[in-house]
């Protein structure tokens, strides 16, 4: 479990993404990218077929970089186009110096993960013969 993970919600989904700045060393573009690259993989399409409100999920972002205080979380949570989400930055990612030292290209690592109140005893899976 993350330091944002809610604690009575059922974690529904995990997405990870890896984002750069090439030239900029730019921690928080990089994060952004990486936030972009995990929500290209989902279609949260459970909400619409049913009928759940995503304003009930909560997101907790993990963003690994080098340079963890130089993330702009704030930013980095707004990317989230559903539900309530909060951005944590860590020590992770990598940085690749230039050849002539006076910059790096920078590696962001993102784990996206959504939680959602679940009550257990309203599924069941069913069998099919």
């Amino acid at each position: 479990m993350t330091q944002n993970t809610p604690t009575n919600d059922s974690r529904i989904i995990l997405e990870t993404g890896i984002g750069t700045d090439l030239y900029g060393k730019d921690y928080t573009k990089a994060a952004i990218r990486a936030v972009n690259d995990a929500i290209r993989h989902s279609s949260l399409t459970m909400f619409t077929e049913l009928g759940l409100d995503h304003q009930n999920m909560t997101v907790a972002v993990t963003i690994g970089v080098q340079e963890p205080d130089q993330l702009d979380t704030d930013r980095i949570a707004a990317e989230l186009p559903r539900g309530n989400a909060k951005a944590t930055a860590v020590k992770g990612g990598q940085n690749i110096p230039s050849p002539d030292g006076s910059t790096a290209s920078v590696i962001a690592t993102a784990a996206i993960e959504a939680y959602y109140p679940i009550n257990p005893t309203d599924w069941k899976l069913s069998k099919t013969d």
